[in-house]
């Protein structure tokens, strides 16, 4: 059973700094992709960023450039924020997708204010 666990989230002033991690297990597929989502109050679930099984990664254009997504060899994965904005807050979720499968975390949140 595949299971992924968030944590790193809190409350963070603008321009300040958050790492975010998804503890995974029951990963035994070896084609996959990780992922990091997030959704703020009253919008639509998105994606923030991706990393495959080998390694190449995707990052959304509201991002790109202050985010960075990563992983290790135990398939946990890693989103580095840096230069937080307000618009950043919201509830951050990990997703792993596979061939005619996907997971989700339970979440975690993320608030930028000052």
């Amino acid at each position: 059973q595949v299971q992924l666990v968030e944590s790193g989230g809190g409350l963070v002033q603008p321009g300040g700094s958050l790492r975010l991690s998804c503890a995974a297990s029951g990963i035994f597929f070896s084609f996959y992709i990780l992922g990091w989502y997030r959704q703020a109050p009253g919008k639509q679930r998105e994606l923030v960023a991706t990393i495959t099984s080998g390694g190449s990664t995707n990052l959304a254009d509201s991002v790109r450039g202050r985010f960075t997504i990563s992983k290790d060899n135990a398939k946990n994965s890693y989103l580095q924020m840096n230069s937080l904005k307000p618009e950043d807050t919201a509830v951050y979720f990990c997703n792993v997708r596979t061939v005619g499968r996907e997971y989700w975390g339970q979440g975690t949140q993320v608030t930028v204010s000052s």
